[in-house]
C-alpha cells in the first residue's frame, strides 16, 4: 500500500483509537472510579450473558475485556474453567486482586494467543464499545470456540430507548458540542441495534444467533452524583465533556438534570434506567 492510501489511514485511525481507549482504561483513577459507578450496572447483564452462553460446571470460558472481573467471577461461581484477558494491565491488576483464584492476563480481543478450538463459550461485557475493529473481535471469539460453541456479548440499548446514555449525549448536542478533537472509533452505539448484532454474528459464522433486551438502573443521590459517576468512570463520555467550556458544562448539567426529572424522588435521589442488550451466536458444529 502507499503512503496516504485508505488502508494505511484506516489502520493509523484504528491506532489511535486503541492507544487512547487503553491510556484511559489504564489510568488507575478511572479503573477503580468504574468499581463503584459503570460496574454496579454492567453487573446486572451478567445472568443474562451466562445463561446466553450456557455456562456452567465444567465450561472453558474466555472472559474478553474482563475489566475488573466480574463476569469471571460470576461464571467461576458456576463452576466454570475461566481465563479472563483485558487489554490495560491496570484492569488484570484490578481483577486478579479482586478474584485471585482465576487466571487473568493481558491480552488483545482482536489477536487472541489462544489455538483455534480451545473454548465451550466466549463472553465480551461491554468490551465491544471499545474496540478499534469490533468486526474482527468477532472473528476471533468464532476462531478459538469450540464447534458448538457459544459467543455472547453485551452492549448499552439504543440510547433513545429510554436510557441515561441518552440524556447525557442528547444534554450535550443541545448545550455543549460534539465535534471535540478525539480519535475518531466505530460508532458507539452501532451494536444496539439488534439486527446490526445479529448480522455481524452471522456474517463472523455463528448461527442461531438472537437478541434480547436486558433492564438495568443506576441508583444515585442526585442528577449530579449520576452525571459525576457517568464522567468519572468512562473515557469516551469522560474526554467527550472533558472538552466542554465551563459553561457549556453547567448547562449540560442543568439539560441532564431536566431530563432526568421523571426519574427523580422528592429527595433529590435518581434511579436511573440503563438497559442493555445482549447477543450470542453459536459456532456450527
Amino acid at each position: 500500500m502507499q503512503p496516504g492510501s485508505p488502508g494505511i489511514m484506516a489502520s493509523m485511525t484504528e491506532f489511535a483509537f486503541r492507544a487512547f481507549e487503553l491510556r484511559g482504561w489504564s489510568d488507575e483513577h478511572t479503573a477503580t472510579e468504574y468499581l463503584d459507578t459503570f460496574g454496579q450496572v454492567t453487573v446486572q447483564a451478567i445472568p443474562a450473558l451466562l445463561e446466553a452462553a450456557q455456562v456452567g460446571p465444567g465450561t472453558r470460558l474466555l472472559d474478553v475485556a474482563t475489566g475488573p472481573g466480574y463476569v469471571a467471577g460470576a461464571a467461576a461461581e458456576r463452576g466454570a474453567l475461566v481465563t479472563g484477558i483485558d487489554f490495560s494491565p491496570t484492569m488484570v491488576e484490578l481483577a486478579k486482586h479482586l478474584y485471585p483464584p482465576i487466571d487473568f492476563r493481558e491480552g488483545d480481543a482482536q489477536a487472541l494467543e489462544f489455538e483455534d478450538a480451545s473454548f465451550d463459550a466466549v463472553i465480551a461485557a461491554y468490551g465491544m464499545l471499545h474496540y478499534s475493529d469490533p468486526d474482527l473481535a468477532v472473528r476471533e471469539a468464532f476462531r478459538v470456540l469450540k464447534p458448538g460453541g457459544i459467543f455472547a456479548f453485551s452492549v448499552w440499548a439504543d440510547p433513545n430507548s429510554g436510557s441515561g446514555m441518552g440524556y447525557v449525549l442528547n444534554a450535550i448536542q443541545r448545550r455543549g458540542r460534539m465535534d471535540v478533537p478525539l480519535p475518531p472509533g466505530p460508532p458507539q452505539f452501532r451494536f444496539s441495534d439488534p439486527k446490526e448484532s445479529e448480522r455481524v454474528l452471522k456474517v463472523s459464522g455463528f448461527a442461531d444467533v438472537g437478541t434480547k433486551r436486558v433492564e438495568q438502573t443506576w441508583p444515585a443521590p442526585s442528577a449530579d452524583a449520576w452525571l459525576d459517576g457517568v464522567r468519572g468512570g468512562s473515557v469516551r463520555l469522560q474526554a467527550l465533556l472533558a472538552a466542554q467550556t465551563s459553561d457549556a458544562l453547567h448547562h449540560i448539567r442543568d439539560a441532564v438534570v431536566e431530563g432526568l426529572a421523571p426519574y427523580t424522588a422528592a429527595d433529590g435521589s435518581v434511579v436511573v434506567p440503563m438497559p442493555a442488550l445482549v447477543a450470542w451466536g453459536r459456532k456450527p458444529a
